[in-house]
């Protein structure tokens, strides 16, 4: 069986697409990441609750803030990014609910009135919204750089110092530079996965 998306469709998307580290220095712009938002937006969340926010790190002060909580191994590749995102979620979430569930308002006291249950979902949502970032940053014929080696409390503190966000990912965004790649690793088979009950 086919999938419905189609070769290059796919190549571009996953087969292809690896995680950058090195960049060129074509810059990316405002227009490009309101493009992917708009398209993945649409991914599934729990409730509807769309915890993702997304700081774009483009001032060189702001780079320098954040390159100092990145793990040593990841400062170059985030100091040399055409453009930094910082995926985090938001722990107040449940705010929005009443006009994003319009359906089912009382979700947002129902479900939601405890912070450690709504980090916990901000959390495991926030991250799908991630994953739906990076397949968008992909779409747009660019490559992302997702990293987790940093200082989490460090960038929380520099930059969601409000305490309603939390950091998931630091995300190095643009056109792949010089030996941008590292040898593809080896991805588990299907049956190693798979399995029927």
């Amino acid at each position: 069986m086919t999938l419905a998306l189609d070769a290059a469709a796919q190549d571009l998307l996953f087969r292809e697409a690896r995680t950058a580290n090195t960049f060129s220095d074509e810059p990316v712009g405002d227009e490009q990441i309101q493009a992917i938002y708009e398209l993945v937006k649409f991914g599934p969340t729990a409730f509807n609750q769309q915890p993702l926010r997304i700081v774009l790190v483009r001032s060189d002060d702001a780079r320098a803030r954040l390159v100092q909580h990145m793990a040593e191994g990841n400062q170059a590749k985030t100091s040399g990014a055409p453009l930094v995102a910082i995926l985090a979620a938001d722990n107040e979430f449940h705010e929005e609910l009443p006009t994003q569930l319009p359906h089912f308002p009382q979700a947002k006291d129902m479900f939601f009135s405890e912070r450690s249950v709504r980090e916990a979902s901000a959390t495991l949502n926030g991250a799908l919204q991630a994953a739906y970032f990076i397949v968008g940053v992909r779409a747009a014929g660019l490559a992302a750089g997702p990293m987790t080696g940093y200082d989490a409390a460090g960038i929380n503190k520099e930059f969601f110092a409000d305490g309603e966000h939390s950091v998931l990912a630091v995300v190095n965004i643009g056109k792949p530079g010089e030996d941008a790649w590292f040898p593809r690793s080896p991805r588990l088979a299907y049956d190693e996965v798979v399995t029927t009950v």
